[in-house]
């Protein structure tokens, strides 16, 4: 690694990011230093907000189409932020964004029983709207030293070095014919990023591998009404999965909240139906860990409802069997790996992204062995997460067909899901071990299940399997919502014509 007096570190390096969202503002935040020039180059035009509620209303960003949906911030992301730029963590919470601690999370079976211990702090999450907590990123990185964020800028395409044996971006070409030369570009554009196609043209030729993830997402905001306060608990979760419908409660920022509902693909009818407001309402309702959130006299609905769709999984890599396919570039979030909203991961995907860059960036200027390190981090830190989506969303694909066509389940699947319900569901409500050491793969600290495969913990859950229903009765959360026909009908819609019509 070159040091800090060395003519390699004299030369100032410039970096150019494609794209100011999350990943974006992560990688220019991540990247700043001295010696370093960052240019962000966004698309869509400056937020002109002048708070949050500003942003939310009118901030329009066409290069991200989960701006309106739900998020939640996971440990992982909040800690890398946290260990690198503190002020910035005081400064989301200055604009109302809420932490919510280990202790906040607690079922009601352990709170009496809970007391802090070391670790407990770096399981907090931030809750907030997306539009609040991009916005007070944006300010932030913009008062960064070396730092420019210029909106209303296109990248029409890269600049590649045509001399170079492998081939090598040097730089980006604007809409407007502006060219900008750059020792690494950091392409942010997200889903919709044109990088694959660019290169491509270059004859370049990346590796991608992914799927469906099988589901639609519908998201509506509310806002507490002067003088109201979230609900009591009552028992019943604020998020769950019917198996034909996925649901989750977010406490936002500044009185806000919103609901997600995720719709299986193969549920046709329910999903054509469930855009409405009046239905969207009406499966909120249903539902009794959110049906005293969204009362009248207590909150008031703000938005229409959004929609969500082409989620897919995928994963693209620029280094194959260890040699770079390109130099000069590195993709970053939704552009290099996509995940299933479901998880909540993708931010923390995004920032995980960006700490690896920044340390292969640091690791000295040889643009392969950046690229080679970049891949190597970014495949050990999140493969097993990536892995682990992917099989939940393909048992989630199979368990809505079976519940639309009525078909049975084997007694594997039945016993799988016992063991899951009835041992690993009510362990961690009744071990604050368990529920720590769970809470820490949730937040991406720990792989995925790893918890499960800890003596200790295993113990604990085949115990409480064991001990069968009736006497961990007291440890079930109360009811979670209707069943699917039950369901159907209080929304009015149709069941299907013939089980075999599944169509997407």
């Amino acid at each position: 690694m070159p040091s800090e007096s060395s003519p390699e570190r004299s030369v100032p390096e410039r970096f150019v990011v494609v794209g100011a969202g999350i990943a974006g503002l992560f990688a220019a935040m991540m990247l700043a230093g001295p010696g370093r020039t960052i240019t962000v180059l966004e698309r869509d035009p400056a937020p002109g907000a002048v708070d949050a509620d500003d942003a939310f209303a009118h901030w329009r960003r066409r290069g991200a189409g989960q701006l309106r949906h739900s998020h939640a911030f996971l440990a992982r992301l909040i800690n890398i932020v946290r260990e690198r730029h503190p002020a910035l963590v005081e400064q989301l919470i200055a604009a109302g964004c809420r932490e919510v601690t280990l202790a906040d999370l607690l079922p009601s079976t352990l709170k009496a029983r809970y007391a802090p211990a070391p670790g407990d702090a770096s399981l907090s999450i931030l809750m907030s709207r997306r539009t609040t907590f991009e916005l007070v990123v944006r300010r932030y990185v913009e008062g960064l030293p070396d730092v420019s964020i210029r909106s209303d800028a296109f990248v029409a395409g890269f600049v590649f070095d045509a001399t170079a044996t492998t081939p090598a971006v040097v730089g980006v070409t604007t809409e407007a014919g502006e060219t900008l030369g750059a020792d690494l570009v950091v392409d942010a554009a997200g889903r919709a990023t044109q990088a694959v196609e660019q290169l491509a043209e270059a004859g370049v030729r990346i590796e991608e591998s992914g799927e469906p993830a099988g589901i639609l997402y519908y998201t509506r905001h509310w806002r507490l009404k002067p003088g109201q306060s979230a609900p009591p608990r009552n028992g019943s979760p604020g998020a769950g999965d019917l198996g034909f419908l996925k649901f989750g409660l977010f406490e936002a920022d500044n009185g806000w909240f919103s609901v997600t509902l995720a719709v299986p693909e193969v549920e046709t009818e329910l999903r054509q139906a469930i855009v409405r407001p009046e239905v969207f309402d009406a499966a909120c309702a249903a539902l009794p860990g959110i049906a005293p959130w969204i009362a009248p006299e207590r909150a008031s609905a703000e938005t229409k409802v959004f929609a969500m769709g082409d989620l897919r999984s995928r994963w693209r890599r620029l280094v194959k069997d260890g040699r770079p396919a390109v130099l000069g570039l590195a993709l970053i979030g939704d552009g290099l790996i996509q995940s299933n909203p479901l998880y909540g991961r993708g931010t923390a995907f995004a920032a995980v992204e960006a700490e690896a860059l920044a340390k292969a960036i640091g690791a000295g200027r040889d643009a392969a062995a950046r690229a080679i390190l970049y891949d190597s981090l970014v495949e050990q830190a999140l493969r097993p997460f990536y892995d682990d989506m992917q099989d939940q969303d393909r048992s989630a694909v199979r368990r809505a067909a079976a519940a639309r066509s009525g078909e049975r389940v084997s007694f594997r699947q039945q016993l799988l899901r016992s063991f899951v319900r009835d041992g690993a569901g009510l362990a961690v409500r009744d071990d604050l071990a368990a529920f720590r050491a769970a809470l820490r793969a949730f937040h991406m600290l720990d792989p995925p299940r790893a918890w499960l495969r800890e003596p200790r913990h295993l113990g604990v859950v085949l115990r409480t399997w064991a001990r069968g229903r009736t006497r961990n009765a007291h440890l079930y959360p109360g009811r979670t919502g209707p069943e699917r026909a039950e369901m159907l009908a209080l929304l009015g819609v149709p069941e299907a014509a013939a089980p075999g019509a599944l169509a997407a």
